[in-house]
């Protein structure tokens, strides 16, 4: 029923596989909880049909956010549909998905990610060194877990790294001398175990990184080197852009290295800023603790 759909998904609007995924899903489970077998039966939806989709899901404990991300699904997916001249009416006009619960990043102390700390959890194998690297990729230049994995060799030079985002976006990432050595080290080691490979970060035989895969990796790491509830990659990018503002770093330029479209998304880190410049004002000022 939705193979068109997806297919323009991922070759026109070039959405990652987990983006493709999470629309399979919230599709799957509309057209479920509807009854619909076909395409033409979108047709004879009305507002009510979704709205009492909405409380359903509110009903089964969903938060404000997954519920929203549903509805953006469908707005997304009648768009397409009207453009494709399948059905005449759009009932997604009339909805407005409930208010997002305010949620500040969980990110990590510096003092969990010190250099020292970090490098007793990884072995002096081709798996630590790489496990090792996709820690210091996520935490020193806040990229996503997808273009961690699409990662190129021919995207590393000594200053920086060319990362493709969201939307085909291209944007370069400075990076240490430090991290560039990591990169060196790893990549010769890899050549000699596997010879030459397209992307830098690769299972030991070879075959490209895959996301569950990482995501267990870094969740493992974190759980030995942090108190987090939540541990992903996602709180290593949330951590690059916490602490990047905390030593100063404007939201232009935080916005860029995030790549971020607007400064709304990147503003969120400002909160976590404030706590901190607030422990240090209670700290530093005579009057402060009073």
């Amino acid at each position: 029923m939705f193979e068109a759909f997806i297919d323009y998904l991922r070759f026109e609007k070039r959405s990652s596989e987990h983006t493709i995924l999470a629309y399979q899903t919230d599709l799957t489970q509309f057209t479920e909880f509807l009854e619909l077998k076909t395409i033409s039966e979108l047709n004879e939806l009305t507002s009510l049909n979704i709205r009492s989709w909405i409380v359903y899901l509110i009903d089964e404990g969903q938060s404000n956010r997954s519920v929203n991300r549903k509805i953006a699904t469908l707005r997304t997916f009648y768009k397409w549909l009207r453009k494709q001249n399948l059905v005449v009416n759009n009932p997604m006009t009339k909805i407005q998905g409930p208010k997002n619960e305010k949620r500040l990043p969980v990110f990590a102390k510096e003092s969990d990610l010190e250099s020292d700390k970090l490098a007793d959890l990884f072995a002096n194998d081709f798996d630590g060194m790489r496990d090792a690297l996709m820690v210091e990729l996520f935490y020193q230049t806040g990229i996503r877990l997808n273009e961690l994995i699409n990662l190129k060799e021919t995207d590393i030079n000594e200053q920086s790294i060319k990362v493709l985002g969201k939307r085909n976006k291209e944007r370069l990432i400075p990076i240490s001398t430090e991290l560039y050595n990591q990169i060196e080290k790893f990549s010769y080691y890899k050549s000699k175990m596997l010879g030459n490979t397209k992307f830098l970060l690769v299972l030991n035989n070879g075959n490209k990184l895959y996301p569950t895969f990482v995501y267990r990796k870094i969740n493992s790491y974190l759980s030995k080197a942090t108190n987090l509830d939540k541990k992903s990659p996602h709180v290593l990018r949330h951590t690059f852009a916490t602490h990047m503002l905390n030593r100063g770093s404007g939201l232009e330029t935080l916005k860029d290295l995030l790549g971020h479209a607007n400064l709304a998304a990147t503003q969120v880190y400002t909160h976590n800023s404030f706590a901190q410049l607030t422990a240090i004002y209670s700290q530093a000022h005579p009057r402060g603790h009073k």
